[in-house]
């Protein structure tokens, strides 16, 4: 398996990568992660970590596309390589941009390619707002047309991806595996007691809970804007931020500043994982602000999990997995989000009707058990077939 991700770090990919080797395991495989040379060793049965040289100079690689990972990247194949030819292998799996090393590798060592795509590689240059160089686009684009041609299988998170799949193959049949499992556990009742007496908030005070990353993509600047106006109604709500490198916390900060919202803004820092639940039993209202890009946010799997009512911007961002039923659903804008987080806040009886259907969706869809048989069924399709659509003799 190639990740090239810092493994383990508590976010989004490392996450969805934890839990893929996990659920192996319980199905019996072993992994050999090649991955980049930091992050956290963990334990899981059947997994031995091979970390990559670090390159001169490089003491952190932050999320989405940077010059650092090209550097990481030659690293991370050159030890995937090393690997391949030290042991027989079954199968190359692949995340992210490491398909370029696996579906090359696989084709070296006539093993098949398993594409675990997290995201649509050119849309990452958008979100990260990395580049607009259109020849940057088109060879990221021509990437990913030929990592899913010649893979064997591709698992995608979310349905957008599948017709993203599907849109370069219309033979192909992705595995769709939504990332519940990854996001975290669920919160244990009265737990989030600990969480407002830390920050000094009483058992009544409405709370609006936000979790995950910083990223621009997140919307936070639409967030502060909405709770200015939230507090013209009720200038007795709080709203608490877990997550954020200190310097992204402190340019939040400065945002809940410029919109008038810093004194109701608590900013609790990066949290380990195990304390988020924590935060989600806390909250009153669950909220994701998320202003572009169309994965599924992670948080959202374990927002479902708390049984709060979920206040989220109406983009397929977000619909791919909550609907009216189970979110409150806004529009993207400071006023609409104001009034769906005022309703949340308001409406206890739509509160917790809301928050029960959510916790419902949870244990009958995205349970552990489903996560399991899903991943049974990609590796099943390994053993199926060629690649979904392998040129003979070549890599083009």
């Amino acid at each position: 398996m190639i990740a090239p991700e810092p493994f383990f770090e508590p976010r989004g990919t490392p996450f969805s990568e934890y839990h893929r080797i996990r659920a192996l395991a319980d199905l019996g495989h072993t992994v050999d992660l090649v991955t980049y040379p930091f992050g956290t060793d963990v334990a899981l049965p059947g997994l031995r970590v091979f970390r990559c040289l670090r390159p001169p100079f490089i003491r952190r690689v932050r999320i989405g596309p940077s010059w650092a990972k090209v550097a990481l990247d030659l690293a991370l194949a050159f030890t995937a390589l090393r690997r391949a030819l030290a042991q027989r292998y079954d199968v190359v799996h692949s995340h992210e941009e490491g398909a370029a090393i696996g579906v090359v590798l696989a084709w070296f060592i006539r093993r098949p390619h398993l594409y675990d795509m997290h995201s649509s590689l050119p849309q990452q240059l958008e979100n990260f707002s990395f580049s607009r160089s259109r020849l940057l686009k088109a060879a990221f684009s021509w990437l990913e047309r030929v990592v899913v041609r010649r893979s064997r299988v591709v698992i995608v998170i979310c349905p957008h991806l599948a017709e993203t799949v599907k849109g370069i193959l219309p033979s192909a049949e992705p595995v769709l595996i939504e990332n519940a499992p990854g996001s975290g556990d669920a919160p244990s009742a009265g737990s989030g007691a600990l969480v407002r007496s830390e920050f000094g908030l009483g058992a009544d005070t409405p709370l609006v809970v936000y979790t995950g990353t910083f990223e621009a993509y997140q919307g936070l600047d639409l967030l502060f804007d909405a709770a200015a106006r939230v507090r013209q109604t009720r200038p007795d709500a709080r709203f608490l931020l877990a997550g954020g490198r200190p310097e992204q916390v402190a340019a939040a900060r400065a945002l809940a500043r410029r919109a008038g919202v810093e004194a109701e803004t608590i900013f609790a820092g990066e949290r380990p994982a195990s304390e988020i639940p924590l935060f989600l039993d806390a909250a009153d209202v669950l909220v994701s602000p998320r202003s572009t890009g169309t994965n599924t946010p992670l948080k959202i799997y374990q927002y479902l999990r708390a049984g709060r009512p979920i206040v989220a911007t109406r983009l397929l961002t977000h619909t791919q997995v909550l609907d009216d039923e189970v979110a409150v659903l806004t529009d993207p804008t400071s006023d609409g989000l104001a009034a769906g987080m005022l309703e949340a806040i308001g409406n206890r009886a739509l509160a917790a009707a809301v928050g029960r259907r959510a916790q419902e969706l949870a244990e009958h869809k995205y349970s552990y058990a489903a996560y399991v048989e899903k991943t049974r069924q990609a590796v099943s399709a390994l053993q199926d077939g060629e690649a979904l659509a392998a040129p003979a003799g070549g890599l083009s």
